[in-house]
Parts: C-alpha cells; sequence; structure tokens
C-alpha cells in the first residue's frame, strides 16, 4: 500500500542520486516574497512617487509659488491614481479573459485532434532534452487526465498558465489606486508639514528630495525582495530612476521659464 492508499510497484528516482548535470549548490537561494497584491502596491507606489517627484520638480523650476506644486501636485495625484487603478482592472480583466478563451480553444483541439496534441506536446519536451521514450510515457499518462493534457498544451504551445479564477481585477485596481495615493502624497506632504516653520520654497523642494528618495529606497528595498535580488542594487537603480525622472523635469521647467519665457 502506497501513500496514497492505492497499491502500487512505482517508484520514486532515488532522491539521493547526482541530478544529472545539475550542480549541487551548498547553500538554498532565498525565496523571493510572496502576496496577491504586493506587485500592485510597490510597483503602483514606484510610480506615483517619481510621476509625483517630477510634477513638483518642473515646477519648482518654473514658478516661486509653492501654492502651484501643491494644487497641481493633488490634482495630478488623484487623476493619475484613478487612472492607474482603473488601467491595472481592464489589463487584468483582459489577461484573465484571454487565458479562458485560449482555454476553451485548447480543450477543442485536445477533445478533437487529440493524437496530433499528444505528438506536439512530445515535440516539446523533446525540445526540453527530454528522451523521446520518455517524453512519450509521459504524454501518455497526461493522456489519462484531460484537466493536465490541456494546461501542458496551453504551457507549451502558448506559454501560458491557467487562469486563477480566485483573482478579482477590481481589487487590484483598489491596491493600485490606494498605492499610489499614498506613496504620491509623501513628496507633497513634506511641502504641507513645512507650511508653518518656513516660507523658503527652496527649503521645501530639498525636503521633498529627501523624503522621496526615502520612499523610493524603501521601494527598492521591497522589490529586490519580490524578485529574490540584491536589495542594495534595487534599492540603487530605483534611487536613480527617481534622480533622473526628477532631474529631466527640472531641466524642461527650467528651460521653459529662463528660454520659452514660460513662468507658472
Amino acid at each position: 500500500m502506497d501513500e496514497r492508499g492505492g497499491n502500487s510497484n512505482t517508484r520514486l528516482l532515488n532522491e539521493d542520486s547526482d541530478g544529472g548535470d545539475l550542480e549541487r549548490k551548498s547553500e538554498r537561494p532565498k525565496e523571493p516574497w510572496r502576496g496577491e497584491y504586493v506587485k500592485s502596491i510597490v510597483y503602483g507606489g514606484l510610480d506615483a512617487i517619481i510621476t509625483c517627484f517630477s510634477l513638483i520638480s518642473s515646477i519648482s523650476a518654473s514658478s516661486s509659488s509653492s501654492g502651484y506644486v501643491l494644487v497641481l501636485g493633488f490634482a495630478n495625484l488623484v487623476a493619475d491614481a484613478i487612472s492607474m487603478g482603473f488601467g491595472d482592472i481592464v489589463s487584468a480583466s483582459s489577461e484573465r479573459d484571454v487565458i479562458i478563451e485560449e482555454r476553451r480553444v485548447t480543450e477543442w483541439d485536445v477533445l478533437n485532434s487529440r493524437g496530433n496534441e499528444q505528438r506536439e506536446l512530445v515535440r516539446y519536451y523533446q525540445s526540453l532534452g527530454m528522451d523521446y521514450n520518455d517524453a512519450t510515457a509521459v504524454v501518455n499518462i497526461f493522456t489519462k487526465y484531460n484537466d493536465i493534457l490541456v494546461d501542458q498544451r496551453m504551457v507549451a504551445d502558448k506559454g501560458m498558465l491557467s487562469a486563477d479564477q480566485e483573482v478579482k481585477p477590481w481589487k487590484n485596481g483598489l491596491i493600485t489606486f490606494t498605492s499610489f495615493m499614498i506613496f504620491g502624497s509623501i513628496p507633497l506632504l513634506s511641502f504641507i508639514i513645512l507650511i508653518p516653520f518656513t516660507d523658503s520654497d527652496s527649503v521645501k523642494f530639498v525636503s521633498a528630495c529627501l523624503v522621496s528618495a526615502l520612499g523610493l529606497a524603501l521601494l527598492g528595498v521591497a522589490r529586490g525582495k519580490i524578485a529574490g535580488q540584491n536589495m542594495v542594487l534595487t534599492t540603487a537603480i530605483t534611487v536613480f530612476s527617481g534622480v533622473i525622472a526628477g532631474a529631466a523635469a527640472y531641466l524642461v521647467g527650467w528651460l521653459l521659464k529662463n528660454i520659452a519665457g514660460v513662468e507658472g
């Protein structure tokens, strides 16, 4: 009697074997962060901080009033957050609908052209380096389980996994909207907090630069955790991208004011 409750003479391959050509590693790689909405939070936040800080930079270079920064900053923040949220909903819904429709097509192919689908799957496994006999044996086993065979054909032919029916696109959109609003407010809050303490727009702009860099650094760390990459590298790249975007926006604002004669 095996561990699944059935009689079987089949045994797994020796787990202590050398693993073929695979090189054993002394240390197991660290697993990345897992979470249903982590990506929406992090990448929505990154886009928000860079977009809002770039707007602040361009306004600060072309105008001497922090009032423009707050009015245009929050107006742009709300509009972009709504756009990002709806965009995430539409994107997730469209992706899910395409996968569902592709699966219906693949199911029809498997039911009506099973022999051809089996041969295609054998060739796919061979392209991955599997021996013909082993590939044929695997496909013959999958043929007993129609859903598994369809899933394998989806991966082999279209590079798609089955759609997760539990995923709610509106939740992704709401998370993206909320993340955008929260992180995008970081550069603007520095202006609001300093209003009772100073009238200097330069001081407020410098503080916005510092808190934006801090926010980008934190999101860079989170990005590294998600991807399982070097967090120092991802943090440096994230902050650098914000610096480049902010500098470019500041330069455009300065050129419009000093060369084109445009002033807010």
